[in-house]
């Protein structure tokens, strides 16, 4: 009888459900609305002409990566791609730089 009492069932799986801290559940609600925005513009998007759409996404792409190069407050993950085109690009801190080196004669 000693022996029955010491085995313990496995926790079941709303017993698991229960110890999930709710930000998780948070964080999950919040990714399948951003999940169902983007199905639902990207259904709207498909409707649209397709010159048009991806003009308009080039301008906000290269919008984005010029601030990144001229700001240098890209993502980690986009840092060796800036890192390479951006001294082909004015930067924030390059003109006050030049302006504080003498000229060279």
């Amino acid at each position: 009888m000693s022996l029955l009492a010491t085995v313990q069932t496995p926790p079941t799986a709303i017993e698991k459900l229960k110890s999930v801290p709710p930000e998780f559940w948070v964080k999950v609600g919040i990714a399948a609305l951003i999940v169902v925005t983007v199905v639902i513009i990207l259904r709207k998007l498909a409707q649209t002409n397709k010159i048009i759409l991806t003009i308009v996404i080039l301008v906000v792409l290269s919008m984005v990566g010029f601030s990144w190069i001229y700001e240098r407050n890209e993502p980690a993950w986009a840092t060796p791609f800036v890192n390479k085109i951006a001294p082909f690009f004015p930067s924030k801190g390059a003109y006050e730089v030049k302006q504080t080196t003498m000229p060279k004669t």
